[in-house]
C-alpha cells in the first residue's frame, strides 16, 4: 500500500515516470494480447484479411490504456489523491472497453466456439441490451464513490482488481455490442438508434462527474484523513478536480464515440448498396436472351448451282385500330353500323 509520506510530489516530471507493477494486469493483458494475436494468425494462415487499423486498436488503445491506468503514476498515486483514482477508473470504464471493441475480437473468434456460445447465452443479452446496459454503467460509478465500496478499495488490494474487473466489465457490455455486434443487439436497433442509444449514454457518464464535482461530503474522507500529506491540493479541492477530470473525459471520449457510430453505420449501407448493385446484375444477365448461334458454313461437297432457301418474308408492322372499333360507347356502336 502507497505510503503518502515517503510519496513525493506529483509533478510534471513525476507523471511520466513514476510506473509500479500490478501483476495481476499484467497478467490479464498478456491474455488478451496472445489470444487476439492466435486469432489474427489464424485468419491469415487461413487466407483472409484482417484489418491493420483493428489491430493497433486493440494493442494501443485498448490493452495500452488498461497498462496506463493499472501501472502509470495513476495507480501510484490513487490511494494518495482522489483524481489519480478518479482518472484512473474513467480510463477503465470508457477508453479501455472502446479501444477493445474496436478490435473486434468476437469477429476472430470461432463462431462455433465458447466465446460466440456465452455472448450468445440469455445472461449476456440480458445484460448487453440497450438501456440496460447503460444503467448498469452509471449504477456501477455511482456504487463505487457513493457507497463504502471506494474507501474499502483503497485499503484492499483484492477489492481494488475486483472493482477495476467491474468497470472494465460493464465498460464493455455496452461499447461492445455498439461498435462490432450486431447479433448481440435487438433487430430494432439499427444505427440511427444505435447513434441516439450512444449519445444518451453521453449524458449518463456525466453524471458520475458532476455529481462528484459537486458533492458537498467527502468520498472516502475517512481515508485521506488518515493518511494526511504535506503537499498537493486540499481535499475537497481534490475532489473537485477529480470530479471535472471524470467530467471532461467522459465528454472527450463521447464525440469519438458517436463518430465511430456513424462510420460503422456508412459502411454497413456501403455493403447493402454492393450487395444490392451484384445481386441486380445477376438477375440481368439471367434475363438476358441468349445470344444467336453463329451460321453454318457450307458443306465442301455442295453444288455450286444449289438452290438458295428462300428469305423469309419481312414482319409486316401491326397497324393501329380504328378508335370506333374499340370504343364501347354509343358514337363507336354507330360508326361500326355506318362501316
Amino acid at each position: 500500500m502507497a505510503n503518502s509520506q515517503a510519496l513525493p510530489e506529483l509533478t510534471g516530471a513525476r507523471y511520466l515516470d513514476a510506473w509500479q507493477l500490478d501483476g495481476i494486469a499484467l497478467a490479464a493483458v498478456l491474455l488478451l494480447g496472445a489470444g487476439y494475436a492466435y486469432g489474427v494468425r489464424r485468419r491469415l494462415r487461413a487466407g483472409e484479411r484482417w484489418p491493420l487499423w483493428r489491430t493497433a486498436a486493440f494493442y494501443v488503445l485498448g490493452l495500452g490504456t488498461l497498462v496506463v491506468a493499472t501501472m502509470s503514476s495513476l495507480a501510484v498515486y490513487d490511494r494518495v489523491l482522489f483524481w489519480p483514482a478518479a482518472v484512473q477508473n474513467i480510463l477503465l470504464d470508457l477508453f479501455a472497453p472502446l479501444g477493445l471493441a474496436l478490435g473486434d475480437p468476437l469477429g476472430l473468434a470461432d463462431p462455433r466456439g465458447r466465446l460466440h456460445r456465452a455472448f450468445s447465452s440469455r445472461p449476456v443479452r440480458v445484460l448487453t441490451y440497450p438501456l440496460v446496459s447503460s444503467l448498469m454503467v452509471l449504477a456501477s460509478e455511482l456504487t463505487i464513490y457513493f457507497t463504502p465500496y471506494f474507501a474499502t478499495a483503497l485499503g484492499n488490494p483484492a477489492v481494488r482488481q475486483l472493482m477495476h474487473l467491474q468497470l472494465l466489465l460493464t465498460g464493455c457490455l455496452f461499447v461492445l455490442p455498439m461498435l462490432s455486434r450486431q447479433e448481440l443487439l435487438p433487430r430494432w436497433c439499427s444505427h440511427p438508434v444505435r447513434a441516439a442509444l450512444v449519445f444518451l449514454d453521453g449524458l449518463f457518464d456525466s453524471v458520475p462527474g458532476i455529481v462528484v464535482m459537486t458533492s458537498g461530503s467527502l468520498i472516502a474522507g475517512h481515508w485521506y484523513t488518515a493518511h494526511p500529506r504535506t503537499w498537493g491540493p486540499s481535499l475537497q479541492h481534490d475532489q473537485m478536480l477529480g470530479g471535472g477530470l471524470m467530467l471532461t473525459l467522459a465528454e472527450l471520449v463521447g464525440l469519438p464515440f458517436i463518430l465511430l457510430v456513424f462510420l460503422e453505420w456508412w459502411r454497413a449501407e456501403r455493403l447493402k448498396t454492393a450487395e444490392l448493385d451484384a445481386r441486380l446484375d445477376r438477375e440481368a444477365l439471367a434475363a438476358a436472351p441468349p445470344a444467336p448461334a453463329p451460321a453454318a458454313t457450307a458443306a465442301p461437297s455442295a453444288p455450286a448451282h444449289a438452290a438458295e432457301a428462300p428469305a423469309a418474308p419481312p414482319a409486316v408492322p401491326e397497324m393501329t385500330r380504328p378508335w370506333w372499333e374499340t370504343d364501347q360507347g354509343e358514337v363507336g356502336e354507330r360508326m361500326r353500323r355506318r362501316r
